[in-house]
């Protein structure tokens, strides 16, 4: 039986499961381990470990022979947790190592996990309630881990369980991040153990302030709501705060101005000096990166971050082996390293993240390309060193003499992960991905007066000039989500959508990552034009180079999240280019997204209505000339139903027809088999009919 491609990109997680992940070296360099599954198919993550010198791995941990039949059970919190990280898969999703190399630990099914490495015996750990995010002391004693609002502590051994610090309130929560920080901030964290192991830094968050939305479900009307608190532009925020918490319960807060730095962006403990916290303004246009002294619980202003539109997070500021201060910072037009506030990535280099710092140098993933990601050493003394080449998306993780470098390319669908050590040749770590069912064929275009990045792609087979084809616009659009990138096996489903009678389109506007700072703010206060002229200038370029393969007059577009925002923007705006969209998931009304995010780029709603009005799609409804297909999961508590329910209202008061799926039980992620596949047919069977595909 032949399988469709969107149901086996769902099945698969789009061709990720089989992939080495969340890849550690220990420090002697002498062995990785990593997350990967025993196939491309099934979704339990298990623990491997290979051995460097031998270049073989091996079974560290196996989730099915642990839980047996009982199988997997997931707490809402730690269901919510991984809806935060935009996590699918099942098992172990994630582990943690001590510095001596003796323990590892992880949570599975809501239980606490050790692993005696040396022996490799694995053990569960009395615990209470459902363990979330368990990590070891560096000496490898003792394990921390989140529960009930508590944060807690139990020894390797088993002994000595005990909660450190407990709520107070039903509101308050020890030792996880709050749902800003995961959502927006990508900081997934909660506390962070002393270097000794004697001590942790430990958030708290009370979400008292913040107002409470309910998620219904309509198809079991004879469910409770499900109440969340949910932050919106303009509203409160959960109150945070960070505290030195000794392993006998005493406590210290940290200070620092909270007052007008509101946001606990940052942290990082390492052995070459005390904590350094970055904290960021409501208004996000302020930051400061700070020591910490824990005996004190006082703060030291290293740096102060300034910007007209935002600051930007990046990689936790850290201290090098020398003492001196490493940080990410947007500087004279590139987001550039810096150690001790100068510059040591040179123009052109626009910095994704630091990999490691060392005595003489920095490595970073880094890009000159925006399609391309690098790893990139940029040494004390300027001299820079590209360790990566070729047109690819690179990542690397770095543990003694041992660089593991994961890649993947344009050339063809796959990932390789190889272990580099020195004065040795590569040795590759098995990939177990399932065979994409088909090569995408990708033409990157320089698009416009902006050189957009745009990818083009035709039908398998389709000879130049031989057809008109009606084009298909697929975008994301929106910061941080950058589309067009130098690897295969992104482009599986546009050029699925294009065996499918189309061109597809593509392209990254202004406002995606990799272009440096002028770049990324051009959509300040200004999404609905930005975002959108850039989608139309792609598509005149695209018919400029090929005036004889595509047909204007016949342009759909398509997208989720943002491009759900953006592909509905299209029509009720741009009905003059644009003749169909499908809308999933889309953001209608910026009052109606969260704090962090829409505050950053549309500023207070309660100072700057003028900006939301001018962004929201609720005030073009009237407008709506061309076929639009809207979807969205009920359980969705991200962009939560009501944006949809909203902008239907106002094209239902408008008279303006439109088609509406709700999705049952379906939140922000549609890993179903069966939803993914037949949503996927119902979108392109939608778009064939009124585009004439």
């Amino acid at each position: 039986m032949t399988v469709s491609y969107p149901r086996l990109a769902a099945r698969t997680l789009r061709f990720t499961l089989g992939i080495p992940r969340t890849i550690t070296v220990s420090p002697d360099g002498r062995t990785v381990r990593f997350i990967r599954t025993p196939d491309g198919v099934t979704r339990t993550g298990q623990l491997w470990e290979y051995d460097v010198e031998t270049s073989t791995e091996s079974v560290l941990v196996d989730p099915v022979e642990l839980l047996g039949e009982a199988g997997e059970q997931l707490s809402a919190e730690e269901r919510s947790r991984r809806e935060r990280s935009r996590e699918s898969a099942a098992g172990l999703v994630g582990y943690d190592v001590d510095e001596t190399g003796r323990w590892a630990c992880f949570t599975l099914s809501g239980q606490l996990w050790a692993v005696h490495l040396g022996a490799k015996a694995v053990h569960s750990l009395p615990s209470v309630g459902a363990v979330i995010d368990p990590h070891l002391d560096p000496t490898g004693r003792l394990i921390a881990y989140a529960s009930g609002g508590a944060l807690r502590v139990i020894g390797v051994n088993g002994q000595d369980e005990h909660a450190l610090v407990e709520p107070e309130s039903a509101t308050e929560v020890w030792g996880q991040a709050e749902f800003i920080a995961a959502e927006e901030m990508d900081r997934f964290r909660g506390f962070w153990w002393a270097p000794d192991g004697q001590s942790l830094l430990v958030e708290r968050y009370d979400e008292a302030p913040v107002q409470t939305w309910h998620i219904a479900d309509p198809e079991h009307p004879e469910r409770e709501p499900v109440a969340q608190r949910y932050p919106a532009a303009g509203t409160p925020n959960a109150d945070v705060t960070l505290w030195h918490v000794a392993l006998d319960g005493t406590r210290t807060e940290i200070q620092w101005d909270r007052a007008t730095y509101e946001y606990l962006g940052r942290v990082s403990w390492n052995p070459h000096g005390g904590p350094v916290i970055q904290v960021l303004s409501r208004d996000q246009k302020s930051s400061q990166i700070l020591t910490v002294d824990v005996t004190t619980g006082r703060t030291n202003v290293r740096r102060e971050l300034a910007d007209t539109a935002w600051v930007e997070l990046s990689s936790a500021p850290r201290f090098a082996p020398d003492g001196s201060l490493v940080s990410v910072e947007d500087a004279d037009g590139w987001r550039r390293v810096l150690r001790d506030g100068v510059a040591i990535s040179p123009d052109g280099w626009q910095v994704r993240s630091l990999v490691d710092v060392f005595e003489d140098c920095v490595v970073a993933a880094a890009s000159q390309e925006p399609t391309e990601v690098h790893v990139v050493r940029f040494g004390f003394d300027g001299v820079v060193t590209e360790i990566t080449e070729g047109a690819a998306v690179h990542g690397a993780v770095i543990g003694g003499p041992t660089t593991v470098v994961v890649r993947s390319g344009l050339e063809a669908v796959g990932t390789t992960v190889m272990v580099h050590r020195e004065d040795a040749e590569p040795a590759p770590i098995a990939v177990l991905a399932e065979p994409a069912p088909h090569e995408p064929v990708v033409t990157i275009l320089a698009a416009g007066e902006h050189q957009l990045r745009t990818a083009i792609l035709f039908p398998s087979g389709h000879e130049p000039g031989s057809r008109r084809l009606p084009v298909l616009m697929d975008p994301y659009g929106g910061p941080h989500g950058q589309r067009v990138i130098a690897s295969a096996r992104a482009f599986l489903e546009p050029q699925w959508l294009a065996d499918q009678g189309f061109c597809v389109i593509v392209s990254d506007p202004r406002g995606t990552p990799g272009r440096g700072h002028a770049w990324e703010r051009a959509v300040l206060h200004e999404f609905a034009t930005v975002t959108l002229d850039d989608q139309v200038a792609a598509l005149e370029a695209v018919a400029k180079a090929h005036p004889d393969d595509v047909d204007t007059t016949r342009v759909g577009i398509t997208g989720w999240s943002y491009g759900g925002y953006l592909a509905a923007l299209a029509v009720l705006k741009r009905p003059d280019v644009f003749h169909a969209a499908v809308a999933g998931a889309p953001v209608t009304e910026w009052r109606l997204y969260d704090t962090c995010y829409t505050e950053r780029y549309m500023g207070d709603p309660r100072t700057r209505p003028e900006v939301y009005d001018r962004n929201s799609l609720l005030p073009l409804a009237p407008g709506l000339e061309r076929p639009l297909m809207i979807i969205h999961g009920l359980a969705d508590d991200n962009v939560v139903a009501a944006h949809t329910l909203q902008l239907s209202s106002a094209l239902l008061a408008a008279g303006r027809p439109h088609t509406v799926l709700p999705l049952s039980g379906v939140t922000h992620m549609t890993p179903q088999e069966v939803v993914a596949e037949n949503l996927k047919l119902l979108q392109v069977q939608f778009l064939k009919e009124h585009l004439g595909a």
